[in-house]
């Protein structure tokens, strides 16, 4: 059994070894997001906060050592275990990492797509950041409300890693409550898993896009970095930026192997009404479940 992971991580390198990078521009603005009219939900969503969610869909596995190992009909078993969390926990916001499109090495449908029709998310948007003869995936969005003004980025290559980047969408929020809605940026993020220089480049170019972005924003994703290391991505960002997230030194909310891989940050005019690691095996990360709202004081500190 031990020759199944070599033969994996072989097959993995000349695969990444193979890999052409696309020349193509690496930021890709949009502004016209059409709904999938096929779409059709009855969804009662909170109205007293916006309820986002964020997985490292790992490829649609699940649990498995290897998409490569997994056959089409678990992959839609898969997917449809995590649809199953969206049905009772109705976030109006989903943020994917590892997220495929039609691909070889995972069933060869789009997994994006599929979790959009069958949970019923009528707005979607997938960033493309990894892509040849196997494979095709990256950084996704899906939302119950319209999304305006996206951004797709592709992080400059970092060999021999695969490329990783992010996705943004603007929504308004608050919704259908009487109050006047406001402009609010959602981001799913995916940073390398190998090297902390690597990952501190990447934030440089989030934040690089960001910069003439004021909008409040609320960013989510798979940072491979933790909050206590010495060498911390993830409080950077936090400690030098607008951003801040829910009780960072706390335990109880690891997403990885033990470890706080995961994150949702926020801008400091919104704060967290509940942050909450769920329990259901869908990934071999855990997926994160937040409501936010506008701040109603001047306090900057979150609970």
């Amino acid at each position: 059994m031990k020759a199944i992971p070599i033969l994996i991580a072989l097959s993995l390198i000349l695969i990444v070894a193979c890999s052409t990078v696309d020349k193509r521009d690496r930021t890709v603005y949009q502004q016209n997001i059409q709904a999938d009219r096929t779409i059709l939900t009855d969804q009662e969503y909170p109205v007293h906060a916006l309820r986002v969610m964020t997985l490292n869909l790992a490829h649609g596995r699940r649990d498995s050592l290897n998409q490569l190992l997994v056959n089409n009909d678990t992959f839609r078993h898969n997917l449809d275990s995590i649809v199953a969390v969206l049905d009772r926990t109705k976030p109006h916001v989903i943020a994917l990492q590892e997220a495929d499109a039609a691909s070889r090495w995972s069933g060869n449908f789009d997994h994006v797509s599929y979790l959009a029709v069958t949970a019923g998310y009528p707005w979607r948007v997938h960033a493309i950041n990894a892509e040849n003869w196997l494979f095709s995936f990256g950084t996704a969005l899906l939302s119950a409300l319209p999304l305006v003004d996206t951004i797709e980025h592709t992080f400059e290559s970092s060999p021999p890693t695969l490329d990783k980047g992010f996705v943004l969408a603007q929504i308004q929020w608050p919704f259908d409550d009487g109050e006047k809605p406001r402009s609010v940026d959602l981001i799913s993020v995916h940073l390398d898993f190998s090297r902390q220089m690597v990952r501190e480049q990447q934030i440089n170019e989030l934040q690089s896009v960001l910069q003439a972005r004021m909008n409040p924003t609320i960013i989510m994703g798979d940072f491979n970095s933790e909050w206590l290391k010495e060498a911390s991505t993830i409080r950077a960002l936090a400690e030098e930026s607008r951003f801040t997230t829910y009780q960072p030194e706390s335990t109880g909310y690891e997403t990885y192997k033990g470890k706080r891989l995961d994150w949702i940050l926020v801008t400091k005019d919104l704060e967290f009404v509940d942050y909450r690691v769920l329990p259901d095996t869908l990934s071999d990360h855990a997926m994160l479940v937040a409501d936010i709202r506008f701040k109603t004081s001047t306090d900057d500190a979150n609970p």
